[in-house]
């Protein structure tokens, strides 16, 4: 009987350039239970969705790139959320590190859950991309569907176990804007050891022809695009 892990894969990418340092080969993996109200992946949301892979097979298409990855390059596995099939992204990743190749996981850390099967996966990942969506727990509850304090735990547990990050925070006017919630999260990120780069990205509508596609209402139709003054407002406090 094959007992082999079958991961569900939503999409990929060979050369991506915002996922991580250098040049990557990114996997988005199907499956989310948070629902943003800015999402542009929302295709990824259904647990059974996407293409079947095992991780022995999807590392074999990774590595054909591995020319372009140079010195800094790699493969970062994204979403959806990867954290939703640890046991197969820990698989993909122990197969990439025995070929030293640089690892990243790109989570908004829901699930978090402190186990032996979330030790491994961390054993075998050099990086990871972490959204911190809101500092509010119960705006973060409105924004996404979930409370946020599991999330935090997550980056407490990464920093204290020497887990080198980078932190992101999607900026949405008039809801992931406010300057005291911003300085909060910049005075929480301060504690954290190991956060190597913060990031402000614009909230933006790319993802809008997909909610229409499934017939999903787009919650923030009416939201405007932040002005570079707000971004620039939100990066002095942030970052």
């Amino acid at each position: 009987m094959d007992n082999k892990i079958i991961g569900h894969v939503n999409a990929l990418e060979t050369f991506g350039l915002v996922d991580g340092p250098g040049v990557r080969f990114v996997v988005f993996m199907q499956g989310c239970k948070m629902r943003c109200k800015y999402c542009h992946n929302p295709e990824t949301w259904n647990l059974s969705g996407g293409e079947e892979w095992t991780a022995e097979n999807l590392y074999n298409r990774a590595k054909r790139y591995k020319t372009y990855w140079k010195n800094n390059g790699g493969i970062t596995v994204s979403g959806g959320e990867p954290l939703l099939q640890k046991e197969f992204v820990t698989e993909f990743f122990t197969l990439a590190k025995k070929d030293g190749i640089h690892t990243a996981l790109d989570t908004s850390g829901q699930p978090f859950c402190e186990n032996g099967d979330f030790e491994k996966l961390m054993s075998v990942t050099d990086l990871v991309i972490l959204d911190l969506k809101e500092w509010n727990s119960e705006k973060h509850k409105a924004l996404t569907g979930f409370g946020n304090e599991n999330i935090l735990a997550f980056a407490k547990w990464l920093s204290e176990h020497n887990k080198k990050m980078w932190i992101r925070h999607v900026l949405v006017p008039e809801l992931t804007d406010d300057k005291a919630s911003l300085k909060e999260m910049h005075d929480f990120i301060s504690t954290l050891k190991t956060v190597e780069k913060t990031e402000i990205l614009p909230y933006h509508t790319f993802g809008l022809a997909k909610w229409e596609k499934l017939g999903i209402p787009y919650p923030l139709e009416n939201t405007p695009l932040p002005a570079d003054e707000e971004i620039k407002t939100a990066k002095d406090i942030f970052v």
